[in-house]
């Protein structure tokens, strides 16, 4: 996950006094906000209700759904970690969290990636902690460090109400694995309350098949970042999780078996499918050609990938003589004349 890049100006910390007005349903509207008609309601191409959630909630299969997720947080084994901690209880396993939901902010974002952004901004919410903890986070004082501020499930669904009254295309979960049972939970409070954009599942890949299914027909829009394609790597340099790639090969092939190759509308602004992130290190560490491979030949050559420069020395980054410096332009120009090689079609620029 790279350090997000604000429209107009607004820095990221600008927002933590500001996330409890969002949260309990103020009036805030900063000047950097682009002002955007409501969303209409969609339908996606089987005539069925858009976004999926809806249906699950028509169904009554949402209900269900937030009963097994949340049975999760008594014995947590929301990721491979596997920590198996009473979060329920205030135990915290590696990622630090509890069962309670801290968010650093909340808003409309245009640093994304352009089928998500379109003319109105995503409606990013920053979720506190994170179960990878790499050495080189750029955003290691919200993922790292716990910046941010405890909310209930029901504040929560108030903010993506809030985030979707400012004309977003959608709600932008970043760094969600270790809170999802309160984020399908909010979701629903939401959804019965107006609701009707479809969902970004912002991740690092580090993800378990058993909690993705329970997503299945929840997310729309899968947005997940494959960071190593080798164990030692991922070991080394995100807290000792040497099963990383194993997990995040499986888990972004279960992402695209559920919703597909991206979909866009008229408008060029993403419905439903996967896009696919991969943060370039410097010297090959994230092995560029083994995940443009991997994309290729278990995906589709038709997956939309951003293959990401902008890669800089952050948090204990300057502790491993490798990492600490950004990547030449030579280093970029290789991974794009892999892409070209393996016969991907849908880069992001």
């Amino acid at each position: 996950m790279v350090r997000p890049r604000y429209n107009g100006g607004v820095r990221r910390r600008d927002f933590l006094d500001k996330v409890w007005l969002l949260t309990l349903g103020g009036g805030l509207r900063p000047k950097s906000f682009v002002e955007a008609s409501s969303v209409s309601s969609q339908m996606d191409e089987k005539t069925s209700v858009y976004p999926s959630y809806l249906r699950l909630e028509k169904s009554g299969q949402l209900s269900e759904r937030v009963e097994k997720l949340l049975a999760f947080y008594e014995n947590c084994h929301l990721c491979p970690r596997d920590c198996r901690v009473n979060r329920l209880k205030g135990e915290t396993g590696i990622c630090r969290a509890t069962s309670r939901v801290k968010i650093s902010s909340a808003f409309p974002h245009f640093g994304e990636e352009r089928p998500l952004v379109g003319k109105s901004g995503s409606g990013t919410i920053f979720f506190s902690n994170c179960n990878l903890r790499c050495v080189f986070c750029q955003n290691y004082t919200i993922s790292i460090e716990g910046e941010g501020v405890e909310i209930s499930d029901e504040q929560l669904a108030e903010t993506m109400l809030k985030v979707q009254s400012f004309g977003c295309h959608n709600i932008n979960l970043v760094t969600p694995t270790h809170y999802v049972p309160s984020i399908v939970r909010a979701v629903q409070m939401a959804s019965r309350r107006g609701l009707k954009i479809p969902l970004v599942y912002n991740t690092s890949g580090y993800e378990t098949i058993e909690v993705l299914q329970l997503l299945d027909g929840v997310i729309d829009i899968y947005l997940p970042d494959l960071k190593y394609m080798r164990p030692e790597f991922a070991a080394k340099y995100s807290s000792n999780a040497y099963n990383y790639p194993h997990y995040a090969k499986m888990a972004i092939k279960e992402m695209h078996r559920q919703v597909g190759e991206l979909s866009v509308d008229s408008q060029g602004i993403a419905r439903r499918g996967v896009i696919l992130r991969h943060l370039i290190l410097p010297q090959r560490i994230s092995s560029p050609e083994e995940f443009i491979k991997f994309v290729a030949e278990e995906l589709s050559p038709g997956t939309y990938v951003n293959l990401m420069g902008q890669y800089r020395p952050e948090y204990k980054a300057s502790e491993y003589p490798e990492l600490n410096r950004r990547i030449t332009r030579g280093e970029y120009q290789e991974a794009l004349a892999w892409a070209r090689r393996y016969g991907l079609t849908r880069l992001d620029r």
